[in-house]
C-alpha cells in the first residue's frame, strides 16, 4: 500500500532541523554505503581556495545513463560527508530494480501499464500534462504508472513512473513523456525527514525556474556580522576575491528560497560563474544551503569529475564576459533586504514542518505526491516528491508551465545574448 503515515511523535533535536545529530547520522549511515556500491568517499575541499567543506562519493555500479560521482556540501566536514553520502543513497534507490547490481528488489508500490483515460476512469491518477510535458500527448497512449500517496488530498493516486525513476527507459509499447531528472529525490534518517527535504527541493527548483525564466532574481539579501555563521561563510568567499550576490526569490508561498550567485573576480573564469540554491522554512538555513552549494558548484567545476559537467565546455566556449552579459540580472544590484525581513516558518517536529509546507502548497496546487523508494536491503529511507504544475525550467528548458509563463518576463537585449561576440561597428 502506498499510504504514508507520518510519525507525529518524532522531534527535531533542539536547535536543529534534524531528528539525529551529525555524528549519530554519520554512524548510522556510513556502514550502509557498501550496500549501494559506494567504493570511495573523500574530501575535495582543498581543490578550491575557499576552504568550505565539499566531499565526493564514487559509485561505479550506477545504472547506465546515470552519473556515478556525487558531491555534498556543508558548513562542517561531517555535514559535507553526510550530504555526499545521502546523494549516493538517493541516486541508487531512484534506479529501477535490475539496472544496477545493488538494487535487488522492487519498491513496494504497485506498477501498472494503462492509458490515463482508462486509469483515471477507475480511480485517481495524475494527469500527465500537469507534469509539464513538452511534446504532444495522447491521453489514450499507454503509460507506465506507480501507485503513490497524495499528501494534500490524503489519498492514493497513480503517477507516471517517468517522474519517479531516474534514469528512465519506458518498457515495451509505453510512452516516454520527458527526460527524467532527480528533482524531489531525498534521503533522511526517517521517511518524515526525507519527505520534508524532498518537498523543499521541489519548491526550490520551482522558485529558481520561475526566476530564471522571467529573469527576475527577487530581492537582494545583505548579511552583516549579526548574521553569525552565515556571515562567516560569506566572508570565506569575499576574503578570497569571490563576489557573491544573495537573492531571496519571489514565490507564491511564504517559504524562503535563496540563491547565491558567485563571480571569481580574481580568475574571471566563465566556468566559475556558478550559483547555489536552498529552500527552507528557516531562512538562516536556506541562506546557508545556498552559500555552501555555491562553494560545492565551484569545486565540482574545478574537480571536473562528474559526468554531467558539459556546462564547463559550453561556458568556456562562450567566454566570461558574454556569460555575465546573458545573466546580468543575477549580478546587478537589487532591492535590499536583511535576514529579519524573511519569514521564519520553522517548527520543532518533522510532522509540523510537513504540515506547514502542505498548508503553503494548498495556496498554489491541490496535489503533492510522494513515492517511497526505500528498499529493505538498503536501510536508508528515500522518497521521490512530485508536485504537479511546479516548474523545472532550471533542469529542463523544454518543460515550462503556466505559472512561469503567466508572470512578467524580462527579455534579453541583443548585448546579453550568448551568441553575440560584440557590438558591430
Amino acid at each position: 500500500m502506498p499510504e504514508i503515515n507520518i510519525d507525529r511523535s518524532l522531534s527535531f533535536i533542539e536547535g536543529t532541523q534534524r531528528v539525529l545529530d551529525e555524528n549519530n547520522t554519520l554512524e548510522r549511515t556510513k556502514d550502509k554505503l557498501k550496500s549501494i556500491g559506494v567504493t570511495r568517499i573523500a574530501s575535495i575541499t582543498d581543490l578550491d581556495r575557499l576552504g568550505i567543506p565539499v566531499f565526493s562519493t564514487i559509485r561505479p555500479s550506477a545504472a547506465e545513463g546515470a552519473i556515478s560521482v556525487y558531491s555534498g556540501k556543508g558548513s562542517t566536514e561531517t555535514q559535507a560527508r553526510i550530504s555526499a553520502m545521502m546523494e549516493g543513497f538517493e541516486r541508487c534507490l531512484a534506479e529501477r530494480q535490475g539496472l544496477n547490481e545493488n538494487v535487488k528488489e522492487n519498491i513496494s508500490s504497485i506498477h501498472t501499464i494503462d492509458s490515463y483515460d482508462n486509469l483515471s476512469g477507475n480511480g485517481n491518477a495524475i494527469n500527465p500534462p500537469s507534469l509539464l510535458i513538452a511534446e504532444n500527448y495522447d491521453p489514450q497512449a499507454l503509460i507506465e504508472w506507480i501507485h503513490a500517496w497524495d499528501l494534500l488530498k490524503n489519498e492514493e493516486t497513480f503517477v507516471p513512473a517517468n517522474s519517479v525513476y531516474h534514469p528512465y527507459d519506458e518498457p515495451g509499447r509505453t510512452l516516454k513523456l520527458f527526460r527524467s531528472n532527480t528533482n524531489g529525490l531525498a534521503a533522511g534518517n526517517t521517511i518524515e525527514e526525507a519527505i520534508f527535504h524532498g518537498l523543499l527541493e521541489v519548491i526550490e527548483r520551482d522558485a529558481l525556474s520561475t526566476a530564471e525564466f522571467g529573469r527576475n532574481p527577487g530581492k537582494e539579501i545583505i548579511l552583516t556580522e549579526e548574521d553569525g555563521e552565515n556571515y562567516e561563510i560569506l566572508r570565506k568567499f569575499t576574503d578570497n576575491e569571490v563576489a557573491v550576490k544573495l537573492w531571496a526569490l519571489n514565490h507564491d508561498t511564504e517559504i524562503t528560497t535563496v540563491v547565491a550567485v558567485t563571480d571569481d573576480v580574481r580568475l574571471k573564469d566563465a566556468a566559475l560563474l556558478v550559483m547555489g540554491a536552498g529552500a527552507h522554512l528557516k531562512p538562516e538555513i536556506a541562506v546557508r544551503r545556498a552559500l555552501t552549494e555555491a562553494a560545492q558548484s565551484r569545486v565540482v567545476q574545478i574537480h571536473g569529475a562528474r559526468e554531467d559537467t558539459e556546462r564547463e565546455k559550453f561556458v568556456r566556449e562562450i567566454g566570461y564576459d558574454r556569460i555575465k552579459r546573458m545573466n546580468k540580472y543575477w549580478y546587478e544590484d537589487g532591492e535590499q533586504i536583511s535576514m529579519k525581513d524573511l519569514k521564519d516558518l520553522s517548527k520543532t517536529t518533522p510532522a509540523e514542518s510537513i504540515d506547514v509546507i502542505a498548508g503553503q502548497l494548498k495556496k498554489v496546487t491541490d496535489s503533492a505526491v510522494v513515492v517511497d523508494l526505500s528498499r529493505e536491503n538498503v536501510a536508508v529511507p528515500v522518497v521521490r516528491v512530485i508536485i504537479p504544475g511546479f516548474e523545472m525550467y532550471t533542469l529542463d528548458r523544454e518543460r515550462v508551465g503556466k505559472r512561469a509563463k503567466s508572470g512578467p518576463r524580462k527579455k534579453m537585449t541583443p548585448q546579453e545574448r550568448p551568441w553575440r561576440k560584440g557590438r558591430r561597428r
